[in-house]
């Protein structure tokens, strides 16, 4: 939400079944209904799908049907220190990720990366970060 912000769109968190967020894209005009979708990654585990639920696209189309949404989803990946935020619509994400009889599943290997920072159509932020002062875990 921070990130549409801070691009010019207008945002509103939503404490609904089925999405999270409705932002008003500047560009396209759109009012999306964003679902978000995030997984942290243990280390040596980073290339791991992110699967999402049949019933979660019914619950999107519900939600962005009773506020007049383009359904939407915000997928984060937090990879040792870089995150990825992809946003994609339910559309171009079911056309490149058909799902099985139980989840569409978001593959995270450097290949699929490459191919996603190349396709226009899946918007990409990256961070990159670096922990300066925060908690020692291995002092507990």
């Amino acid at each position: 939400m921070y990130w549409l912000s801070k691009s010019g769109f207008e945002c509103a968190r939503v404490d609904h079944t089925g999405i999270d967020l409705i932002a008003k894209n500047k560009e396209t005009d759109e009012l999306m209904g964003i679902s978000v979708k995030g997984r942290s990654r243990s280390e040596n585990t980073e290339n791991t799908s992110l699967n999402i639920k049949n019933s979660d696209f019914d619950k999107v189309d519900l939600a962005c049907e009773a506020f007049g949404c383009i359904p939407y989803f915000a997928l984060v990946f937090d990879l040792k220190n870089t995150m990825y935020l992809f946003i994609i619509s339910k559309e171009k994400l079911l056309k490149i990720h058909p799902p099985n009889k139980a989840a569409c599943s978001w593959k995270m290997t450097d290949k699929k990366i490459g191919e996603y920072l190349k396709d226009e159509e899946i918007k990409t932020i990256k961070f990159n970060y670096e922990n300066l002062s925060w908690w020692d875990e291995s002092k507990n």
